[in-house]
């Protein structure tokens, strides 16, 4: 099927997307299809975000790349969120998209590049603000909950699976990254706002609970109260051994019985999710001191990210043939280890993503090159294209998270300007990013509306165009 045969066979009815009667001929033609939401019916509207759309989209001298960034970077805005005031808080409910449900992970990604502009922007600090309150809401709920509804009454397609579900959830997959993502967006809000508002005793409350539950899944003195299993056919959600993974010697990990990508882990200490876990308590700790008298959540916060970070030091670094030394995807503390990576965030690729130090780490640096080579079992190259995957695709399909991520982690203009080419190649007439794509036939996508794919595609081009403009033309 030829590109525009395919745009204006593709239906986006779901996302509130549509097609104009113009179709992209991706000969270099500017008359590209309207495929932004209407207006009216934009969910929320915020005329930063606007502004910098519009100053971008003007000076990227590629029409197609500008095209994609004014259908992406707003997309978030445009579809997912509720917003709303209760009891006098703001408080904003984000689903993911195609799925009518929120993820703590997701959500926090979704609004992640608009925190910039909430200095100035008031009506955009309230609706993020309105986020972290949703998170808190969630994270009382069930701390070991990935999914949440807005709708208490609504009943979730894994009701049957073998946990502890509650009213409200959508879905109960245990990932460490679940409880970093909520105070990484505290701690951005925070810091670019000076706003300690947020920080009330219901998000102490929450804290509080995140440091009892790493705790719980360092294991040291049982498994812990969490469990899950799941009757299916897909081996990718099925936790062996009564529903608490295979086992682990205690050695200051946590455990985490999913990934981010929502499949259960081989072994359950998830490298860079602890890595992850290791930058938000750092993050909490110094939140922590500055709301008296917290003094005790910050100890806790700094001891804990302490322990785990001398655990990583002492058992996620491997030694590989041909690469050195390298960080494990997973490792158990018996001297088992998983080398790959998993193109969902955090992922090891985006290390430096969560933290700038790692782009000069001489490990990470070998890990990069073994993640971006054959030697990775879950990186695919096609006729044309490459880029990182997931068994929660399956095989061949490549995800634009890892091309994204390899970019916002790069600073070789040759590497940067390769991974903008993929993006614009792949997009399969759509305008927007999808979950995967597989490697030579682009139009073959999962997700058709997944907004964060879409916004952090958005926050790639802004710091290529605020940092090498010139690849962009």
């Amino acid at each position: 099927m030829d590109r525009k045969k395919f745009i204006q066979q593709t239906s986006l009815a779901s996302a509130g997307l549509f097609f104009s009667k113009y179709a992209f001929s991706g000969t270099g033609n500017t008359d590209f299809p309207i495929v932004r939401v209407p207006e009216a019916q934009r969910k929320f509207k915020s005329k930063s975000v606007e502004a910098l759309i519009n100053q971008v989209q003007k000076k990227i001298g590629n029409p197609e790349i500008a095209w994609m960034f004014g259908n992406c970077f707003p997309n978030t805005l445009d579809t997912t969120v509720d917003f709303e005031m209760i009891n006098g808080k703001p408080d904003t409910y984000v689903i993911t998209g195609d799925i009518d449900a929120m993820w703590l992970r997701d959500s926090t990604a979704q609004v992640w590049p608009y925190i910039p502009l909430c200095r100035e922007d008031k009506e955009l600090q309230q609706l993020i603000k309105g986020v972290i309150n949703r998170q808190v809401k969630c994270i009382l709920k069930d701390p070991y909950a990935n999914a949440f509804y807005k709708d208490e009454n609504k009943i979730s397609e894994w009701k049957s699976d073998l946990t502890d579900m509650k009213p409200g959830i959508h879905e109960r997959k245990w990932e460490v990254d679940s409880l970093c993502y909520p105070i990484r967006l505290s701690y951005a809000y925070w810091k670019t706002t000076q706003d300690t508002s947020v920080f009330d005793a219901q998000w102490v409350a929450a804290m509080e609970l995140v440091i009892k539950t790493f705790k719980e899944q360092q294991r040291f003195d049982n498994k812990g109260p969490y469990h899950f299993q799941r009757t299916t056919a897909w081996a990718t959600d099925g936790v062996p051994l009564s529903g608490y993974g295979y086992p682990v010697k205690p050695n200051g990990l946590i455990c985490s019985v999913f990934r981010p990508s929502d499949d259960a882990t081989i072994y359950p200490y998830l490298v860079p999710s602890n890595f992850f876990a290791v930058i938000e308590l750092k993050h909490l700790a110094a939140i922590a001191q500055t709301i008296v008298p917290q003094n005790k959540l910050s100890v806790s916060a700094t001891a804990l990210s302490t322990q785990v970070e001398n655990a990583l030091r002492e058992n996620a670094i491997i030694d590989v043939k041909g690469f050195g030394k390298i960080y494990a995807y997973e490792v158990n503390g018996f001297g088992s280890f998983n080398l790959m990576d998993d193109s969902n965030v955090p992922s090891l690729l985006a290390l430096p993503y969560m933290h700038a130090a790692f782009a000069k780490d001489p490990v990470y640096i070998n890990t990069r090159k073994y993640i971006l080579s054959d030697s990775n079992p879950f990186y695919y190259k096609g006729a044309r294209t490459e880029g990182g995957g997931s068994p929660h695709t399956g095989a061949d399909m490549i995800w634009p998270l890892s091309i994204i991520l390899r970019g916002l982690t790069s600073d070789n203009d040759i590497e940067i300007k390769k991974c903008i080419s993929l993006l614009q190649q792949t997009h399969a007439g759509t305008g927007f990013m999808h979950e995967s794509f597989q490697k030579d036939h682009y139009e073959d996508f999962t997700r058709k509306w997944f907004a964060w794919a879409n916004t952090i595609f958005g926050e790639f081009i802004w710091k290529v165009y605020q940092t090498k403009p010139y690849l962009l033309n």
